[in-house]
């Protein structure tokens, strides 16, 4: 009859082996995803300053077209025409506090 061996005997031993084995394979894993995460939100960030500054470039292109086709100041059809302003239209300007302190 072979002898028997307790579980927890089995166990005893293999416990530290495991923990050789597989502690630098989880330890290589985990390194692996963070380095990966990092490089994912590098790439994220760069692609929306990419499209931020896209934005800024269209929305410069439109201003100066408008300047350039005359349609940034013209008044409108029905507009005051002895100097008054058309108030509906013209949009209001609020003084900063920054602006009353240089006046």
């Amino acid at each position: 009859m072979p002898p028997i061996v307790p579980p927890f005997l089995i166990g005893l031993i293999a416990a530290p082996l495991a923990k050789r084995l597989f502690k630098p394979l989880v330890r290589g894993v985990v390194t692996t995803s963070i380095g990966l995460v990092m490089e994912v939100k590098k790439a994220a960030h760069e692609a929306g300053e990419n499209i931020h500054d896209l934005a800024v470039e269209v929305a410069a292109d439109m201003v100066a077209a408008q300047i350039a086709s005359g349609d940034g100041h013209r008044p409108a059809e029905g507009a005051a025409s002895n100097g008054e302003k058309d108030e509906a239209k013209s949009p209001k300007i609020r003084a900063t506090a920054g602006a009353a302190k240089a006046q």
